[in-house]
């Protein structure tokens, strides 16, 4: 045991019946649990986006505002939160209406103390676990942050080890990957432990330069050297001098170009446009692309030896796709940037919206992924990001029903058969626990979960 105490747990009572608190309360006391009661719907309501308890117990008939109008508003204002119905007349509409609604577990009163510790087990263990990850999850952004790129997938640590490993070293890099990888963050932390980190990174997009002009704005040019050259002109390579440069788009450098690019990573010597003379320069190379360059070798659209000068190091940055593992650091490091930037105190991301998030394909990967953060935090008007404010185009790819959604209209077979996996999967998939934590017998659990492979089979 590390000796450190349970995470904190806030529950809820709200029942008109004073009687039912009083079990409430002798039934869930212990260390480390926080219960609230209160006999008015009203106060209950205050007490939820006062305290934001991670559990609700909720009774379904009460005066003035019901149960059902009230896991309405608690689902609204927090989608996170455990919401479990009590009501002393059990209806199987009803209770398909409430596990639609977003409520967790349905209860029949008169519920016994033993009956009401074993339902809650689940939902206690449940919210201590997200307690002991958020902290956790906290820590290991801030550890699996290199350079400002952050992993902790073993693709991108074997990244890491190669630029720390080829950084103080280098002259020339190759960093490939789709779109949206972070290929110029990769760059950028090359450059800072290299021996030019105290110089320019100059970043030349090489996708848009009109191709007449490439030569002048990589090497400059002087006076009159062609027609609307009234100045001389320092090209980049001059204007890094001593650093690093960036082509990015390297795929998209025009052949007669690429061949004056090799000469001048050969010799680290350039000539302006119109000049006789010639200059030397001290520059690290760093190409990015997208694009696969051996095939553009292959059709002659790019030279072969300068992609071996270039590729004397090479960076293969892994698709979001393929790093599934880090999408939640990811979204905790967006958050917090966003959170500064807009001047909010997001708190989190709801479990549905996350179910989402996971199921997405990201085409557009980590770009996308931050694109699609920042919409949704201008957008989320509460604490936490629901699936209404993600983008309708990653709600549309997603909308597959699975366990996670809520929206969807349930029979209650499939509510049975989705809780009593929701169950499963937080006690480890023990399924002993599991039945004894439903109230239910082993053979009733065998029989919903065969129900449930022979559906998935």
């Amino acid at each position: 045991m590390s000796g450190t105490s349970p995470a904190a747990v806030t529950i809820l009572a709200i029942d008109d019946e004073p009687d039912s608190l009083e079990l409430v309360q002798e039934a869930l006391a212990q260390p480390g649990v926080e219960i609230l009661v209160t006999t008015d719907p009203e106060h209950g309501w205050s007490l939820v986006r006062e305290n934001r308890p991670e559990i609700v117990l909720l009774d379904l008939a009460m005066p003035r505002l019901s149960g059902m109008e009230l896991l309405d508003r608690i689902i609204d204002f927090d989608p996170s939160t455990d919401v479990v119905l009590l009501t002393g007349n059990y209806s199987t509409d009803c209770a398909v209406e409430a596990i639609r609604k977003g409520a967790c577990d349905y209860l029949t009163k008169p519920v016994t103390i033993a009956a009401l510790r074993t339902r809650l087990a689940a939902l206690l263990e449940g919210a201590r676990r997200r307690h002991r990850a958020a902290e956790l999850e906290g820590e290991l952004a801030e550890a699996c942050r290199f350079q400002n790129i952050v992993g902790r997938s073993p693709l991108m640590l074997e990244v890491f080890d190669v630029i720390r490993r080829v950084g103080p070293h280098f002259r020339t890099a190759l960093i490939t990957g789709p779109t949206g990888t972070g290929k110029e963050l990769v760059a950028q932390a090359l450059h800072k432990m290299s021996s030019g980190a105290g110089h320019q990174l100059a970043v030349f997009n090489c996708s848009a330069v009109v191709e007449t002009l490439f030569e002048s704005e990589l090497f400059g040019h002087v006076r009159g050297a062609f027609t609307g050259a009234v100045q001389d002109h320092i090209g980049v390579f001059e204007f890094a001098n001593g650093g690093t440069i960036l082509l990015d788009e390297i795929g998209d450098m025009p052949l007669t170009t690429q061949s004056k690019l090799l000469r001048v990573v050969q010799t680290q010597e350039i000539q302006r446009v119109g000049s006789p003379s010639v200059r030397k320069i001290d520059v690290r190379v760093i190409a990015a692309t997208n694009r696969d360059l051996p095939a553009m070798i292959a059709e002659k659209m790019f030279r072969e030896d300068l992609y071996y000068r270039l590729s004397m190091v090479e960076l293969k940055l892994p698709s979001l796709a393929d790093r599934r593992e880090d999408l939640p650091l990811l979204c905790r490091h967006f958050l917090a940037r966003f959170n500064a930037q807009y001047g909010k105190q997001i708190r989190g991301i709801t479990r549905r919206a996350q179910a989402v998030l996971s199921r997405y394909s990201w085409p557009g990967n980590v770009r996308q992924l931050e694109n699609v953060l920042a919409s949704a935090s201008m957008m989320v008007q509460g604490d936490f990001i629901d699936v209404r404010d993600l983008p309708g185009q990653l709600r549309e790819a997603t909308s597959t029903p699975g366990p996670d959604d809520a929206g969807a209209v349930l029979s209650l077979a499939e509510a049975e058969r989705r809780h009593t996996l929701r169950v499963l999967e937080s006690l480890g998939g023990n399924k002993v626990r599991t039945a004894e934590a439903l109230g239910i017998s082993r053979a009733t659990l065998y029989r919903i979960l065969g129900e449930a492979e022979s559906e998935a089979v």
